[in-house]
Order: structure tokens, then sequence, then C-alpha cells
């Protein structure tokens, strides 16, 4: 039998995936003690089912995190025959490798995680880094949201289109979507002065009087989309947007938007935090769907990872 289980960091998709089943998300008590411990109870049978537990560890990440591993051991002591989380936005995903010296891999660290508590399968929705699939010793679906992204894209008929890549290292995604759109594309070089700081250098292709949209895995402090749509704005742009697959917006992302040339952020409801001025967020919740009542079933879901 299909379950689904929510956890506390986002209810409102959580209840869109399991409109989307036509089911009802199974009752559970998830509560915080005073002194910040997790507490939580299924308050149905779970025995014997296919579970999915809805978390995104988005911010606060640590504590949806502990959240998240809590409600799987609780499931299994409950004795689910399966138990697969749902993971639409994988916090730590950055930290995927040794950069510098006496640093973690926080990525892999994660999944360890996951899977000692006794997770069955992982259910996620573009990683930052693809190899992170890899880091998990089980089964891990890896969905994009690009087909979301590229739909809203198409509807609006943009006229002398160019698609952009705010940093080298998203070539390979803003290929996919100059490809899908059959558009050309450019990219921006970029320097990281620090956390928060970042400095655009030049660019690689030709923007001049293009209507412009700069596609990204994430944003969280905006200042990489902030810094490359002032420098397409001087090249010659007409127009800026962005589309994202996941929005962490900060009041410091959204302060930055307000200020910056970009007329509309694009992105998908992965966490709660995507929503504010200039901002567009669709729902990935039917994907999600198909997703789990795909793997429900026995069936591929190999069609949905196509971008």
């Amino acid at each position: 039998m299909l379950q689904l289980l929510s956890g506390s960091a986002h209810p409102e998709l959580s209840q869109e995936i399991a409109e989307s089943l036509n089911i009802e998300l199974t009752k559970a008590q998830v509560t915080t003690f005073p002194d910040g411990e997790t507490f939580v109870k299924i308050e149905e049978n779970i025995r014997g089912s296919d579970l999915f537990i809805i978390q995104p560890t988005c911010p606060p990440t640590n504590h949806n995190l502990m959240e998240l591993l809590i409600m799987v051991d609780a499931a299994k002591r409950a004795s689910a025959d399966r138990i697969t989380v749902v993971i639409p936005f994988f916090g730590y995903a950055r930290q995927d490798r040794k950069d510098e010296s006496r640093v973690p891999i926080t990525a892999k660290l994660v999944a360890n995680l996951i899977t000692a508590s006794g997770v069955d399968r992982v259910l996620t929705m573009d990683l930052h880094a693809g190899q992170i699939q890899g880091f998990f010793d089980i089964p891990v679906d890896h969905l994009y949201a690009a087909p979301v992204l590229l739909e809203h894209i198409k509807q609006k008929q943009i006229e002398d289109l160019v698609i952009v890549s705010p940093d080298v290292g998203g070539i390979k995604m803003t290929h996919a979507y100059a490809k899908a759109l059959e558009v050309n594309m450019a990219i921006v070089a970029k320097e990281r002065l620090s956390a928060t700081e970042v400095e655009a250098h030049s660019i690689i292709g030709k923007v001049k009087d293009s209507n412009v949209v700069l596609i990204d895995d994430m944003t969280e402090t905006a200042g990489t989309l902030a810094a490359a749509a002032r420098l397409l704005v001087e090249k010659g742009a007409k127009s800026v947007r962005a589309g994202v697959s996941h929005a962490v917006l900060s009041e410091l992302a959204l302060n930055r938007l307000q200020e910056s040339p970009i007329t509309e952020l694009i992105c998908t409801n992965s966490t709660p935090m995507a929503k504010g001025d200039k901002v567009t967020t669709l729902t990935i919740a039917p994907l999600l769907a198909e997703a789990i009542n795909r793997i429900h079933q026995g069936k591929s879901v190999s069609s949905l990872f196509q971008t």
C-alpha cells in the first residue's frame, strides 16, 4: 500500500503531491521539545506499506535533515516494508569534493547518514553535482526541473532569446536548455570573492540586442545572478530573466533581485523559500507524484530524467 508522510520542512508541497496522487497524507506528529530535540510519532498504521517520506533539507538545514532521519527511524520501527525519502532539494550538495586542505566532503557524509538510517531508496531533483548519486549505496532516482521551466519559457514566446550560463560550471545545463529551445547560448565568466560576493568579468558569446534567460541549478544569495545580469545589460542585452531549479531565497537575495536588472526569477517550489517580488514559482508536485507512482508500481522512471 502506498503511503505518504510529510516532514515539517515543506508541508504545502507534500499536500500538493498527495492531491496529485489522489490520496491522503499519513497523519504524524512532528514536534520540537524546548531543548531543541525533535519528536516524531506516526499516528496511523504503516506496517507493510510502501512509504514515501517527503522532506527537502532546506534551511534550517541541520534541523530538517535530523528530522528526516528521525522520521525514517520511526517508520522502520513501525514496520514499513519499504522507505523512500523524497528530497526535492538536497542540502549540503555544494560540499561535494575537497577543494582545499582539511575540509570535509559533507555531501558524502549526509548520504551515509541517510543510508545508515535504513532508507531503501532516494528520490531527488537537480543535485548540484550529478555524481552525488554515487555517494549513496542505495538506488537514487534523480529528476530534473528542466521540463517544468522549459514549458514556462516556451509559453512566453520570447523573441531574440539567448540562454546564458552565469558561470562556466553550468555550461552543460545551459546547453540542454538552448538545444531544447533551439536558440543560441552564452557564458558569463565570474570570480567568487566570498560566500556572498561575486564579480562577473566577461561574456563568451553574443548577447547584444537579445532577451536573455540566465539558467542555474540554484540561488541562495542571488549574487551570481545579479552580477551576471548587470554585465549582460552593460553588453547590450535588452532584458534579463533568470531560471533556477531551487530558490533558497534569503532576505539578501530578495533585496539583490529588487536592485538588479532581472525582471523575473523563474523557479520551482522545491523549497518553501521560493517566493517574493519578481519571483514566479512553478510547481513540481505533478512531476514528483508521477515518479512516486511509477516507483510504487515498479515501472520505469527513466523517461522522467530527460531534460
